[in-house]
């Protein structure tokens, strides 16, 4: 069977590290004929990125073929953006796609080259794979037909995030200089206000009056997204000076781009995961943090509703936001309460106890239902009855 992947590789961008995982999985199927054809980042800015995957890995990615021109194919599936609704040549058509703010908002619209997202859906029968039932719901609301909008979740590789033993993580914690501490990670923060970060900020310096020997782990994305200027931003906006005085030595920050093996790192040193974020169309991090054994904070009724569990994660109460007007649009939110995050992360810190359920609890909840393997045969039974026959046999590619 035959699949063109239409999409971003080399890059730290989610619809990238989606692509390129699957793309791995699918390598393993030797019934699988896959082709790939690199689609142009929508960002000048953005350059190409190597060794994000062991040296193996990598080359098995470079080495998948182009498509030719006329290439056939069973099934074509898009990861980029902005998203292309066009019919292929193949059987069948899908596009991975997300909203994050309850709609297809019109600089999506815009990007696309379209007056109307409902229009252009109807004249296509291209399917649209989302990875919540959240973002479902913004396309349905947005005009899609919901019987051509699927959900198929997000995955991680537990070769790669896993809980560390005890005596390594201490090690990683001791060169880190976190060894004494307790430590709050939140990863992937971008260039606007949809995760919270200056939520975040003003949560943690109330902590730390209560709890001084904590600090604050903020992974950005330096080489696409302007993260560190969001973060001092975002501080700005929600710190008094005294605030940003007294949490600015508590805080360590990466921004260089790091191999999926060094980003685990991160998660396995972390004593707890916070992500209060306020629009997201799935929120990996949260997924591969469990996997990684850390309990986790996150706002309630949004997409990481579907894929977690009171046994590793606390949600913070919000309140859903459907009449927010922005730029002449209405957008939909969840706005976490903020007594209520520090709440919860006082608890994670004083119970012990829920942090040692969380360290068995997520990493089982994960390789039950979430590795990358369920997800692409998900993705196989949308794509075609037939593809699913491609189970497999051995494992070339080990992560």
């Amino acid at each position: 069977m035959h699949i063109i992947i239409e999409g971003w590789r080399f890059l730290p961008h989610s619809y990238a590290i989606a692509n390129q995982f699957q793309l791995l999985e699918m390598l393993k199927r030797p019934q699988l004929q896959i082709y790939h054809q690199d689609m142009p980042y929508i960002s000048k800015n953005w350059q190409s990125v190597t060794d994000l995957f062991p040296q193996d890995a990598e080359t098995a990615l470079r080495n998948i073929p182009n498509p030719s021109p006329q290439q056939s194919a069973d099934a074509t599936l898009r990861m980029y953006a902005p998203f292309n609704l066009n019919s292929s040549t193949a059987n069948r058509t899908a596009i991975f796609a997300c909203t994050e703010w309850g709609i297809v908002t019109k600089s999506i619209i815009q990007g696309m080259g379209i007056n109307s997202f409902a229009e252009a859906h109807a004249r296509s029968d291209t399917i649209i794979i989302t990875p919540s039932h959240w973002s479902k719901e913004g396309f349905i609301r947005s005009g899609a037909e919901e019987s051509r909008v699927a959900v198929v979740p997000l995955g991680v590789n537990p070769n790669i995030y896993h809980p560390l033993p005890i005596d390594e993580r201490n090690t990683l914690r001791q060169k880190l200089g976190i060894d004494n501490c307790f430590v709050f990670l939140n990863v992937g923060l971008m260039c606007n206000s949809s995760q919270g970060v200056g939520r975040l900020l003003k949560a943690f310096a109330t902590i730390v009056e209560r709890y001084p020997d904590t600090k604050l782990i903020l992974k950005g994305r330096d080489a696409i997204f302007p993260s560190k200027d969001s973060i001092v931003k975002a501080g700005k906006i929600a710190l008094t000076d005294a605030e940003m005085e007294k949490i600015q030595s508590r805080i360590i920050y990466f921004g260089q781009t790091l191999s999926f093996l060094e980003l685990a790192q991160l998660y396995q040193v972390a004593d707890a995961y916070v992500s209060p974020y306020l629009a997201e169309g799935f929120n990996l991090p949260v997924l591969e943090a469990a996997a990684c054994g850390l309990p986790v904070i996150c706002t309630r009724g949004g997409p990481t509703d579907d894929f977690t569990n009171p046994d590793f994660a606390l949600a913070i109460d919000s309140q859903l936001q459907t009449n927010h007007t922005k730029d002449g649009e209405t957008l939909q939110f969840v706005l976490p309460e903020q007594e209520h995050l520090i709440e919860l992360m006082q608890t994670i810190i004083e119970k012990t106890l829920f942090r040692e359920k969380a360290r068995k609890a997520g990493p089982q909840w994960v390789v039950q239902d979430f590795t990358w393997k369920q997800v692409v045969d998900q993705l196989l039974d949308l794509l075609g009855p037939s593809l699913q026959l491609s189970r497999p046999i051995f494992e070339p590619i080990i992560l």
